[in-house]
C-alpha cells in the first residue's frame, strides 16, 4: 500500500511498512525511511507510486480554477465535495490528488480551513488578489524591461529621475531601485559603478556630494529666501578706522576689528561682531532654517550656506554701515586688559574689507610686521599693534610657542583646465594669530558674562580628554581658559546664533532669553549642533582626502614625506590628507617625520596604499 501525503505545503507519496492509529512508518520517493502523522495522508492507493504522483499532478494542471472556484459556493466544503461536483461523479484517487493539489495551488482561491476542508474567497477579496497579481506581474516586466536597458547602458528616464534617491537614500519597495539593484547585481558591479557606466553620475565627487546633501539638505542646497524683518533702531557708532580680514572667498563676513587710540598711550580694541539674531524670532521660518541646516558647510570648489543670501547681504560685515554686537577692550601699554570690557548694539561703518590673499605677501612672519617698514595696505599699522597684542594675550594664558613646530592648512583648488592646485599657508601666521586671539577674547568673554548671569549657552569645555559642548559653562584647559563658548560667526553656525540670542538678553531688557537653564530644547539644540557640525567636518575632510589623491596621480607623486601621528596612521606633509602605512617601525615615536613609498593610488576607488622607507630629520622650526 502506497499513500500520498502533504508535508509543508508540498504534496508527495510514498511506501507504507507499518501503520497505526495515527502514524505512518514508510519509505519516500527517495529510498528514506520515514515517519508520516496520519493526520497529514489523504489517499491510500495501490498503484507504482511515481505513475500516481504525475498522472495526479497532471490533472492537477488541467482543472481550471475559476471553474472549481465557481462551483464552491459560500458554505465550507471538502476535497471530496467538491471533486465530486467538478468532475461531475465520486472521484478517483487520483482526482481527489489531483483536486487537492489544485485547491493548494490557489490560496488566493481557496482559504483552508482543517484537513482536506476550505472556504472559496469572496469574490470582491478574490477580484482584489487576482488585481495585484496581474499588477506583480506588470511591475516584474517593467523591472525587467529597466534592468535590461541598464545592461546595455542606457539609462531610463524613469530611474534617471529616481537615481539620487537610489544611490544614497532608498525606497527599496520602489521599481526604479529593484530595477537598478537587480541589473548591478547580474553585471556583478556596485551600484556607483552601474551609475557612471549609464552617465547618471558624472565623477566621483558629484556622487558624494549628492549623497551628503542628500542626507542632510534632502530639500535642496539653496537656502530659500526669507523675508529679513526690520532691524531695531541702533545708536551710531563713533567714526573708527574699522575693518575686516578673511579669505578672498569668504561671502558671510562675521567679524571686524578697529583699534583706538587712548590719552596715556593705551589702545581700546574693538570686536564687532555681525548680528543676525536681532532679525530672528522665536519659532520662525529663519529659525526653523538655522535649526535644519546648523552650519554652512564647506567642500572644496564649494559650500553650502546656512542662511539665505538676502540675511547674508543684510547682515555680512561688508563695507559700509551695518548692525553689530562690540565688545570694546581698553588696553595698556603693557598690553593688560586695563577695564572691563564693554558689550554694545549699535551701527557702525566698515571701512575696509581686506583680503588674506591681498595682504598676506606684505605682512607675514618675515616681512611688515616693523613699523620701521613702509605701509603697504589700509589699516597695517593697526594690525601691526594687535598682533603684538594677540601674542601678549598667547603668553597670558600660557600658550605662545616660541620655537613651535611648523603647521600648515591647506586649500585646494582648481585651474581652469580642471586640474588640481594645493595651496599652503602657515598656521599660526600673524594675520591668523591676531583675528584667532581677538576672537578668543570676545567668545571667553562673552562666555564669561552668560555664566555670571546664570544664563545656559552652548559652551565649548575641555576638562580632561577631548573637547566637548556643554550647556553649562567649564573650564577649556587646552586654551587655558575659565569660559569659552562660540559668539562670533553668528551668519555661519548655530551655535554662535543661540549664543548671541542669549547674550542679547543681557544688554537688551525688553528681549528675554531664549533658553532657561535645563532646557529641553537647549539640550536638543546641542545635540542636534554637535552631530551636524562633525558630519560637515567628516565630509570635508573626505572630499578634501579624494582631491588629494587626484593631485598625487596628477603629479605621479611616488613618494611622500609624513608626520607620524600614532602607531600606522600618517599626516602626509604638503597635503590635507592623513593615511595608514605598512611596516612602520615599533618603537618610532609619534611626530616622527619619515619618507613613504607609494604603492596603489587609486582615486576613484578612494584607495592608498603606502609603505614606510625610512625616517627623515625634522622641519626647521619658525
Amino acid at each position: 500500500m502506497n499513500i500520498f501525503y502533504e508535508e509543508s505545503g508540498q504534496f508527495k507519496v510514498a511506501a507504507v511498512v507499518q501503520k497505526n492509529d495515527s502514524t505512518y512508518q514508510a519509505t519516500t520517493q527517495h529510498g528514506k525511511r520515514a515517519k508520516i502523522k496520519a493526520n497529514n495522508v489523504f489517499v491510500e492507493f495501490t498503484e507504482p507510486m511515481d505513475a500516481f504522483l504525475e498522472r495526479a499532478q497532471a490533472e492537477a494542471a488541467q482543472i481550471d480554477t475559476d471553474l472549481l472556484w465557481e462551483f464552491c459556493g459560500e458554505d465550507e466544503f471538502t476535497a471530496q465535495s467538491i471533486a465530486a461536483e467538478y468532475f461531475g461523479h465520486p472521484p478517483s484517487q487520483h482526482e481527489l490528488a489531483a483536486t487537492l493539489i489544485a485547491l493548494y495551488a490557489a490560496p488566493m482561491y481557496f482559504y483552508k480551513k482543517g484537513k482536506g476542508v476550505f472556504k472559496a474567497a469572496p469574490e470582491d477579496t478574490l477580484k482584489q488578489a487576482l488585481a495585484a497579481i496581474e499588477r506583480k506581474k506588470q511591475q516584474d516586466a517593467q523591472i525587467a524591461t529597466w534592468a535590461e536597458e541598464l545592461a546595455q547602458g542606457r539609462l531610463p528616464a524613469e530611474i534617471a529621475t529616481d537615481l539620487r534617491s537610489i544611490l544614497h537614500n532608498p525606497d527599496k519597495q520602489s521599481l526604479t531601485y529593484k530595477a537598478f539593484t537587480k541589473a548591478a547585481a547580474e553585471l556583478k558591479i556596485s551600484a556607483y559603478q552601474l551609475a557612471r557606466q549609464t552617465g547618471g553620475v558624472g565623477s566621483l565627487p558629484q556622487y558624494l556630494i549628492d549623497g551628503f546633501c542628500c542626507k542632510h539638505f534632502p530639500q535642496g542646497t539653496a537656502a530659500p529666501e526669507t523675508t529679513v524683518p526690520a532691524v531695531p533702531e541702533l545708536p551710531d557708532a563713533a567714526d573708527l578706522p574699522v575693518f575686516s580680514i578673511d579669505d578672498v572667498e569668504t561671502s558671510e563676513i562675521d567679524d571686524a576689528l578697529s583699534v583706538q587710540d587712548l590719552p596715556g598711550g593705551g589702545k581700546r580694541v574693538g570686536i564687532h561682531i555681525a548680528v543676525p539674531t536681532l532679525a530672528i524670532a522665536e519659532n520662525s521660518p529663519i529659525e526653523t532654517l538655522i535649526k535644519q541646516r546648523q552650519s554652512t558647510a564647506y567642500y572644496p570648489g564649494g559650500k553650502i550656506t546656512m542662511l539665505p543670501d538676502n540675511w547674508i547681504q543684510t547682515f555680512s560685515l561688508d563695507e559700509g554701515k551695518r548692525p553689530v554686537l562690540s565688545l570694546y577692550v581698553e588696553v595698556g601699554e603693557d598690553f593688560q586688559v586695563a577695564s572691563t570690557p564693554q558689550t554694545r548694539l549699535e551701527n557702525l561703518t566698515i571701512k575696509h574689507n581686506l583680503r588674506i590673499q591681498d595682504i598676506e605677501p606684505h605682512f607675514n612672519a618675515d616681512t611688515g610686521l616693523s613699523e620701521n617698514e613702509p605701509v603697504q595696505f589700509p589699516c597695517q599699522p593697526q594690525l601691526r599693534w594687535l598682533y603684538r597684542f594677540a601674542v601678549e594675550r598667547q603668553k597670558q594664558r600660557d600658550r605662545y610657542e616660541e620655537n613651535r613646530t611648523l603647521q600648515y592648512d591647506y586649500g585646494i583648488e582648481f585651474n581652469p583646465d580642471g586640474s588640481v592646485r594645493i595651496s599652503r599657508r602657515e598656521r599660526s601666521s600673524p594675520i591668523d594669530t591676531l583675528v584667532s586671539e581677538m576672537m578668543i577674547l570676545a567668545n571667553s568673554t562673552w562666555a564669561q558674562m552668560l555664566d555670571e548671569n546664570g544664563l545656559p549657552g552652548l559652551f565649548r569645555v575641555q576638562t580632561g580628554g577631548k573637547v566637548r559642548m556643554s550647556t553649562q559653562s567649564e573650564p577649556h584647559s587646552g586654551m587655558n581658559l575659565a569660559h569659552y563658548g562660540w559668539f562670533t560667526s553668528p551668519l555661519r553656525r548655530a551655535a554662535d546664533c543661540i549664543n548671541q540670542r542669549q547674550l542679547l538678553s543681557l544688554i537688551e531688557p525688553d528681549l528675554p532669553p531664549r533658553f532657561e537653564k535645563n532646557s529641553s530644547d537647549l539640550f536638543a539644540a546641542l545635540r542636534d549642533f554637535d552631530a551636524a557640525y562633525t558630519a560637515y567636518a567628516d565630509f570635508q575632510r573626505q572630499m578634501e582626502a579624494y582631491w588629494s589623491l587626484v593631485y598625487m596621480q596628477q603629479e605621479n607623486l611616488r613618494e611622500l614625506t609624513a608626520v607620524l601621528l600614532k602607531e600606522d596612521l600618517v599626516r602626509i606633509e604638503g597635503l590635507p590628507l592623513v593615511g595608514r602605512v605598512h611596516g612602520v617601525p615599533i618603537d618610532i615615536p609619534p611626530r616622527t617625520r619619515m619618507k613613504l613609498a607609494v604603492t596603489q593610488l587609486d582615486a576613484e576607488q578612494q584607495l592608498l596604499s603606502l609603505k614606510y622607507l625610512n625616517v627623515l630629520p625634522p622641519e626647521s622650526a619658525a
